[in-house]
């Protein structure tokens, strides 16, 4: 028994800034593109940390799960789900899958709804620059269990001493009314170097733990740089045609990136000529996350 992506959705419209809104409109096409309704979600994840205007309360995920037209309806028969935020920096996603895994295993939920990205809480730009280095868009996984040998392994996470090299934070003294619109981000020089380290570790581990052929397997992993995930390709021995990325002309979408890199993936038929994925997630700690995926037949050309 594991888990398996049922079907993604992305949202990198331009008519609107608002993670929630973008967040929603991916999680009704993951939803539509894999044909099932609402109803049949038991649990949806929001990953993501940088929000509309800063909003604190109430929690994101509610709000997306508003905008995706998930447990609106209160008549008593009717099928329940709920939502929460689970922020861990990048890692995000890959901690919601854990949680999937767990969830879905219960057979308490027939469907988890992971949905993810970032935007300037100012919702007046969607690219990154060097104040705020993160591009605006929504992602969202919808995950199910299934009875094949294929889906997620075993998340292996690893996280560096030290200072967290990177910090986000609203500095309230300073901003005054405008706090609401305004984030201040802070990177230390070695920030990228020590995270690669992490990262690497992270993903040595789940290669480790799982019995793949690495002429196989591709490699989709953070973008905290544009050529982060090439970097870690070559520390851990995968072919560098081997790595997947999202479309980084806005800059990095951060915890966006993974489901991006993997839609895109999905969309051109990148995934055939794999049988595995090796998930990596990263980010502020440094912190970082790492599984491997296997294809499910129809995707992977060794199957």
């Amino acid at each position: 028994m594991g888990v398996r992506i049922k079907s993604t959705g992305i949202s990198r419209d331009t008519d609107t800034f608002s993670i929630v809104e973008l967040s929603g409109r991916a999680a009704r096409r993951a939803m539509e593109s894999a044909g099932v309704e609402p109803g049949q979600v038991g649990v949806m994840i929001n990953a993501g940390i940088f929000r509309d205007s800063n909003t604190v309360e109430p929690a994101v995920s509610a709000l997306i799960q508003k905008a995706a037209g998930i447990g609106l309806d209160y008549v008593k028969e009717d099928p329940r789900s709920f939502s929460f935020d689970l922020m861990n920096a990048g890692t995000g996603v890959l901690n919601a899958v854990q949680v999937a895994q767990a969830v879905l295993a219960t057979g308490s939920a027939e469907h988890v709804l992971i949905v993810s990205g970032d935007t300037h809480p100012s919702l007046q730009r969607s690219a990154a620059d060097d104040e705020f280095p993160y591009a605006t868009a929504g992602a969202a996984l919808l995950l199910e269990q299934t009875g094949e040998p294929e889906g997620f392994g075993q998340v292996h996470t690893r996280a560096a001493a030290g200072t967290p090299g990177l910090e986000s934070y609203v500095d309230i003294e300073t901003m005054g009314d405008r706090g609401r619109g305004i984030m201040t981000v802070e990177r230390e020089a070695d920030y990228l170097d020590r995270l690669l380290v992490t990262a690497a570790e992270a993903a040595r581990a789940a290669l480790a733990g799982s019995e793949i052929d690495e002429a196989t397997t591709a490699l989709i992993a953070a973008t905290p740089s544009a050529d982060f995930p090439a970097r870690l390709a070559a520390e851990v021995g995968i072919a560098p045609e081997a790595v997947l990325i999202p479309d980084l002309s806005q800059g990095d979408p951060h915890t966006a990136a993974l489901t991006l890199a993997y839609h895109a993936a999905a969309e051109a038929n990148s995934l055939a000529r794999y049988r595995d994925v090796l998930f990596v997630a990263a980010g502020a700690g440094p912190s970082a996350a790492a599984v491997v995926y296997r294809l499910p037949a129809l995707a992977g050309a060794a199957a």
